[in-house]
């Protein structure tokens, strides 16, 4: 999502069709061709939830690295409203606020957004709860809604356990919060190193600090101008999408804030510097087998269910396989030919999701005689029990009872330098295309904010989900997918 290629130009945009979908909430999405060329003629483009691109060659990629997503997942608004995407940074609607070049009152604030994890054992059920409780988590149809709670409930009380088991194997907590304010502190100097003074925000989806918290410090320190930055380089309705969700509704609802101009990075898996940071990582980790040409790169992404695929448009998949082919053409390009395998992990619940999965192409690729496997975690920045536990203990641990003798695992990005100073790039190009979030406006969820309505949904939610936690076959059935 690089500005500064300014060699490359838009030439052509064809809005297809328009039509409601289910993506996020109060969202339209629609199909567009777009035709973007390089000052070396070689066709570079995007393609995301709300945007399909069509191109003039045969081949489904182009395999060229792009320093820019042009087109991200975002909002179209109605009524006459537009919504801005330029240079990968998908900008809120509303009038474009300028900044006065000569204004010595502008600060810059960045929002670092992630998941967030618990820090200590004890926080692992109410983080599960914030987790389940989220509607772009467990989707369900609007007539079940007042179920959310209860049954966020109901399902952390029941994984609590198993997953203190994981969380205590990896120290007791997760360190996610750590390594975010380490990035954090490290983008701040990148940034200061090209000449540019932000304030650096850390806002978490499930655990302390929230992302409500962060956005009252950017509040209460009068920031002028704002970039927010999911540190997920895909983009999912499940993790940048809710995130997302969460600060238009804030800023929304506050008058200053409502005026403050944003720019959005939705996504950046496509940047330069990310794939060639990952390339890095993953050539180092070779040298380190004795046959590094016979070693499998194994790409595990965590998945997300298909419905959200098929019925609301995530172009997550999607995403994840072009950010793949990409890393490998990189590789390819410094002499690296190895094999490679992508599949997804995390999985939970009786629904189906993203295939292939890790755990059972692990066993498939011992099956088959792979002796070698480098495991890349390829949508994680951070180290957590994601990789910490489920790859570096289940996974391996599978692995090598299905016959491979090599493990090998690539650490997550952290704060590798090449990868920070691609962020703070990203950032200063998105900065410029910063406008101002709409003004308040009533939606669907205000309905349910009526105190009555509100009563009686919980009352007939809890007594459910009572009910729920009484009926053994429900019990057994959560505990077997859970």
């Amino acid at each position: 999502m690089d500005a500064a290629a300014s060699s490359i130009a838009l030439n052509s945009v064809r809005i297809n069709s328009c039509k409601l979908r289910n993506g996020s909430p109060n969202s339209s999405r629609f199909q567009t061709s777009v035709c973007c060329h390089s000052a070396n003629g070689r066709r570079e483009y995007e393609s995301s939830q709300v945007m399909k691109v069509s191109m003039d060659s045969n081949d489904k990629r182009s395999g060229a690295l792009s320093r820019s997503n042009f087109f991200v997942p975002c909002e179209m608004r109605n009524q006459g409203r537009q919504t801005i995407c330029s240079a990968g940074v998908c900008t809120h609607n509303g009038t474009a606020m300028e900044s006065n070049s000569h204004a010595a009152e502008e600060k810059v604030g960045v929002l670092l957004l992630n998941l967030g994890g618990p820090e200590t054992l004890n926080d692992v059920q109410p983080f599960l709860f914030n987790l389940f409780a989220d509607p772009d988590i467990i989707r369900l149809p609007r007539l079940f809604r007042f179920l959310q709670k209860p049954l966020a409930q109901l399902i952390s009380v029941i994984r609590a356990p198993k997953s203190r088991e994981g969380y205590a194997a990896i120290g007791g907590g997760s360190p996610l919060r750590k390594i975010t304010d380490e990035q954090a502190h490290a983008l701040k100097r990148a940034l200061e190193a090209k000449n540019m003074s932000a304030n650096v925000y850390v806002g978490m989806r499930y655990w302390y600090p929230f992302t409500e918290e962060a956005v009252r410090q950017i509040k209460k320190d009068r920031i002028t101008r704002l970039v927010v930055l999911p540190l997920y380089p895909q983009y999912s309705i499940s993790t940048t999408g809710s995130s997302i969700r969460v600060i238009q509704n804030a800023f929304k609802e506050d008058a200053y804030l409502s005026t403050v101009p944003v720019s959005i990075i939705q996504s950046w898996y496509q940047r330069e510097g990310y794939i060639k940071s990952m390339a890095d990582l993953i050539q180092k980790e070779l040298e380190s087998f004795s046959n590094p040409e016979d070693v499998m790169i194994f790409f595990s992404a965590h998945g997300v269910p298909v419905s959200y695929i098929v019925n609301a448009g995530d172009p997550y998949k999607d995403q994840m396989e072009e950010c793949i082919h990409l890393i490998m053409q990189e590789l390819k390009s410094r002499g690296v030919n190895n094999q490679h395998k992508l599949a997804y992990q995390s999985r939970v619940g009786p629904v189906e999701w993203l295939k292939p999965y890790t755990d059972e192409v692990l066993v498939e690729l011992g099956q088959k005689g792979v002796k070698s496997l480098l495991a890349v975690p390829v949508s994680f920045v951070s180290e957590h029990i994601e990789t910490l536990e489920e790859i570096d203990m289940e996974y391996r641990e599978l692995a090598l009872e299905s016959g491979i003798e090599n493990w090998g695992r690539v650490p997550a990005l952290g704060c590798t330098s090449s990868f920070i100073t691609d962020l703070a790039d990203a950032v200063i190009e998105a900065l410029p295309s910063a406008t101002a979030m709409s003004s308040p406006r009533t939606s669907s969820n205000d309905l349910d904010l009526d105190p009555v309505s509100y009563a009686i949904k919980m009352f007939f939610g809890s007594i459910l989900a009572f009910l729920l936690l009484l009926s053994p076959k429900m019990i057994t059935a959560f505990k077997n997918h859970l």
